[in-house]
């Protein structure tokens, strides 16, 4: 195993830390809003789900090897387009004339395991960046005796 492909793994575990601490921020944001009916566009809150794709490749100047995977990147931050709950009670401002009010599309049980989700893929991550840390220190150490 070369040095170079120890720095590589670092950067994708670098990225999946940082893309899964988006998600988190994103399913954060989605709990604090799982009662919001009213936004500053207007409507109720509808729910975001954070897209991921394969981080595209950098190609190294002068080299002859083609350009490798480097991990994950967030393609896009999107909302979910599933309708709102209907819920009933009449004495909320934003009732209508039956008494249902649209409440976002939030479920909290889905959002709180999304969230271990993310958490766990977060700690993947940062174990695998500690181990690759560790392996070039040793490497690094070798030349010292």
């Amino acid at each position: 195993m070369s040095i170079s492909s120890l720095f590589a793994g670092m950067d994708i575990s670098a990225t999946g830390l940082r893309a899964q601490r988006v998600r988190m921020d994103v399913i954060a944001n989605n709990i604090a809003n799982a009662n919001t009916t009213r936004t500053a566009t207007g409507g109720v809150y509808q729910r975001q789900r954070v897209v991921m794709e394969e981080a595209q490749p950098t190609s190294q100047a002068g080299s002859a090897q083609p350009a490798a995977s480097v991990g994950v990147d967030i393609a896009s931050v999107e909302a979910d387009t599933s309708p709102p709950r209907m819920v009933y009670d009449p004495g909320h401002p934003d009732a209508d004339n039956a008494g249902f009010v649209s409440m976002p599309n939030v479920n909290i049980i889905s959002e709180m395991v999304d969230m271990i989700a993310a958490s766990r893929a977060y700690e993947a991550n940062a174990t695998a960046l500690t181990a690759a840390k560790d392996m070039v220190r040793a490497t690094l150490s070798i030349g010292r005796v």
